[in-house]
């Protein structure tokens, strides 16, 4: 007789779990292992991708409302944190109030804050408007400038909003704007595996040529927020599943046992009355 604690020798031993690493690293239901790519296959793929988005979605463009350079600076300052849509709720009033970068840089403190309230963390984008409106006044003779090295150089204006203001107001396609979205699904579609947005830039550049990159981005934008969303992506519907190696969609959960059947129930030995 075996030890208390002990197994008989040859008895069926329960499989052991899976741990989390197993786990996360399993393929999801859909999902194709792509043979390892060269840099051109790579190339080739991400245009069958950009292909297919660009006949999903031919209206694609960018989302912020503007009417000159100077107006989609500001929009693109104030989408930081924010929808495109709570930022054209609240552009109208404030562009028919400040029409020049001087006004931003001579705005009344506390005026300005009120204005942009909306869009959060208004303190801070309040700064950057009125810093980014003295320099543009004082270095630029009120004109946002239209190259990367000059609008980089502006308070509040990195990479991205430099990119959306030359491809979007200047028609100057000189990088890929990387936002959340563009970040996540770049990574989805084994195009980059970088985090950092800079890197993750470089790696797009070098798969989608000048003069494609802003309608790219606006591309995956319109499918990020449609189609290919964060937590629970439509993989079904998509147009571009057959290319799309799915990288870190998660697993769906495993169905659940099917539930038996009760006994029947005893008949009750009367008979219904007519």
């Amino acid at each position: 007789m075996p030890r208390p604690g002990k197994e008989p020798l040859g008895s069926a031993r329960a499989a052991p779990s899976r741990s989390k690493a197993s786990r996360s690293n399993s393929p999801a239901r859909g999902r194709k292992t792509l043979p390892r790519e060269t840099p051109e296959g790579k190339r080739r793929r991400a245009r069958l991708v950009f292909a297919r988005l660009a006949r999903t979605y031919p209206d694609a463009r960018c989302a912020l409302n503007f009417s000159s350079p100077l107006e989609l600076l500001v929009a693109t300052v104030l989408s930081a944190q924010c929808t495109d849509v709570r930022v054209n709720q609240v552009t109208p009033g404030l562009f028919a109030r400040y029409r020049t970068a001087a006004d931003y840089a001579r705005a009344t403190p506390g005026e300005l804050e009120r204005e942009i309230r909306a869009t959060g963390f208004f303190n801070s984008k309040a700064k950057s408007l009125r810093r980014a409106g003295a320099a543009i006044a004082a270095e630029h003779g009120g004109r946002v400038p239209d190259s990367m090295d000059e609008l980089v150089r502006l308070p509040g204006v990195g990479r991205k909003t430099a990119n959306v203001i030359l491809g979007n107001a200047f028609a100057k396609d000189e990088g890929f704007v990387v936002d959340t979205h563009v970040g996540r699904l770049a990574r989805r579609l084994g195009f980059t595996r970088e985090e950092d947005p800079v890197r993750v830039e470089d790696d797009l550049n070098a798969l989608v040529p000048k003069g494609r990159r802003t309608l790219a981005a606006h591309q995956l934008i319109f499918h990020g927020r449609q189609i290919c969303v964060a937590r629970r992506p439509r993989c079904e519907i998509c147009p571009v599943n057959p290319l799309c190696p799915k990288v870190g969609v998660p697993l769906l959960p495993p169905a659940g046992p099917a539930r038996r059947a009760g006994p029947p129930a005893a008949p009750s030995g009367r008979r219904r009355r007519a």
